[in-house]
């Protein structure tokens, strides 16, 4: 019995032994990580997706979702509602839907105080909502969103001339509507654009009732970029001097269209 215990403290303390021994340790544990790893990023877990196609500002019931099961590897880089708790009750944000069979995206589930009647809502003093028409060729193949600040330029056929020149800017896009009156982004099924609701001052509001009245007079939406949005300039005229064209048009002194008279 001693020499067998003698013999295995031999074998341990031989320097292969040791080496060996190290390298088996080593070599197991990295599999342990790695298995342990793999699992993790393939073990699939069970995600609610919609049942139907849930359009803007409609409220999420336990019957518009069943679960699939997802890779994990795939929920760790989204932003992915995994508990129910967090659907059930809430609503579908503005200017989105859920389609059939889709995800649920943090940012798409809001609460119902959290949504918006853009149309009159939060508006400064003096202001209120025109709406412009529009169709998919005039607001750029339908590029122009909410939240959007654009230009309005106004042309004006005289006399065989063409005057085209900018004439308010730094309006925010409200909402785009189609010819039924529904929001162009709340879901897949709406139409195209037909008239675009943005907020100006009540002023402003008169001239562009009166661009649309004279004969041979259109204004255009010109969207800008992402840092003119941002910006939150003042809405403001452009050009004066197209004021008092459309005054002279419409049969006014200058000034009257506005109410300074």
């Amino acid at each position: 019995m001693g020499n067998l215990i003698k013999n295995i403290k031999n074998v341990l303390l031989n320097r292969n032994t040791v080496t060996i021994l190290a390298v088996l340790a080593g070599v197991i544990v990295l599999w342990f990580f790695y298995n342990m790893t793999v699992n993790n990023a393939i073990n699939p877990q069970r995600v609610p997706v919609a049942t139907r196609t849930i359009t803007a500002k409609e409220m999420i019931t336990s019957e518009d979702f069943e679960f699939v099961e997802i890779n994990n590897g795939f929920l760790q880089n989204a932003n992915v509602i995994t508990n129910t708790g967090q659907l059930v009750g809430r609503y579908v944000k503005n200017e989105t839907s859920i389609t059939k069979g889709a995800m649920f995206y943090q940012e798409q589930v809001v609460d119902r105080d959290e949504l918006k009647e853009r149309e009159q809502e939060d508006l400064p003093d003096g202001y209120t909502i025109y709406s412009l028409t529009v169709n998919n060729t005039s607001t750029y193949a339908n590029s122009i969103y909410p939240g959007d600040k654009i230009d309005l330029w106004l042309k004006a056929e005289i006399d065989g001339m063409i005057v085209y020149d900018e004439f308010i800017n730094s309006i925010e896009v409200v909402s785009v509507k189609d010819s039924r009156g529904a929001n162009v982004f709340d879901s897949e099924e709406s139409g195209e654009p037909a008239r675009l609701y943005f907020a100006v001052t009540t002023e402003m509001a008169t001239y562009l009732e009166l661009i649309e009245r004279i004969n041979g007079f259109q204004a255009f939406p010109v969207p800008r970029n992402e840092l003119y949005t941002t910006e939150g300039a003042e809405v403001s005229y452009s050009n004066e001097l197209l004021l008092q064209l459309i005054d002279s048009y419409a049969g006014f002194t200058p000034g009257e269209a506005a109410g300074q008279e």
